[in-house]
């Protein structure tokens, strides 16, 4: 299998259609999503509905949550809880529940976890970002291979003593322990503002890391004409 991987799409729709255009040239067998499909941007409705058309393996982030209402509101910073308030209006009361529908953990097969924060503590909705919190995950990762979000920053950890972190594009995951990050489809943050996504391929254990650019200026553009503070079109210029 080949599996195309997504996630943190946070209503950028200009990022969402570059990346699938992008997996729609790839020779892939299913596509994993890792929540978080809204937020932040200006276009859920049309984010949704192209991510339900493609039908992927899914879990839910904290933004989906928090505009279901199945995570308060305390949790979010003031930006991205005007962010979530204003998506909650924008979307149909079945596009809602839907989203308050989704596990926050998954798994695609019988060997790929999914989490959308860590794997140990899904519900905090905390990030993995260091080896010790890969460590966390690794004490309750039940398989080899799980594929997480949240942080918006590309990297993989694989399980040993020490946990070791790695920032490549190409990554050899064949007869170990991985938790992946792919990064952020609309709102990058690692100094790169392309969008990203990843590619696994089963057989061979390779992990590649993509990026994609995409009109930037017109997704700035449709936040600032939403009227949803300004500090969400211009990181997207920046890629933080």
């Amino acid at each position: 299998m080949r599996y195309g991987i997504f996630g943190d799409v946070h209503s950028n729709l200009q990022a969402l259609r570059a990346v699938v255009e992008a997996l729609e040239a790839e020779r892939l067998d299913g596509l994993l999503c890792l929540g978080d499909l809204v937020g932040y941007g200006a276009d859920p409705g049309p984010c949704l509905e192209i991510v339900r058309e493609l039908d992927p393996y899914l879990v839910g982030g904290n933004h989906d949550w928090g505009v279901a209402g199945r995570l308060s509101l305390t949790y979010f910073n003031p930006v991205a809880r005007t962010a979530i308030e204003w998506t909650r209006e924008a979307l149909p009361a079945e596009a809602v529940a839907w989203l308050g529908s989704l596990d926050v953990t998954g798994m695609a097969g019988e060997h790929i976890v999914l989490a959308h924060s860590t794997v140990h503590d899904p519900h905090l909705f905390e990030y993995l970002v260091t080896p010790y919190d890969a460590y966390l995950s690794f004490r309750h990762l039940t398989t080899d291979l799980a594929f997480v979000g949240h942080s918006h920053v590309p990297a993989t950890f694989f399980d040993g003593n020490p946990v070791t972190p790695v920032y490549e594009t190409e990554v050899d995951l064949a007869g170990r322990r991985a938790i992946a990050n792919v990064g952020s489809v609309g709102q990058p943050r690692d100094g790169n503002p392309n969008a990203a996504f990843g590619v696994y391929d089963e057989e061979t254990g390779r992990l590649t890391l993509h990026r994609v650019a995409y009109d930037v200026e017109r997704a700035a553009a449709r936040i600032r004409k939403a009227g949803l503070p300004e500090i969400l079109a211009d990181r997207l210029h920046l890629g933080r």
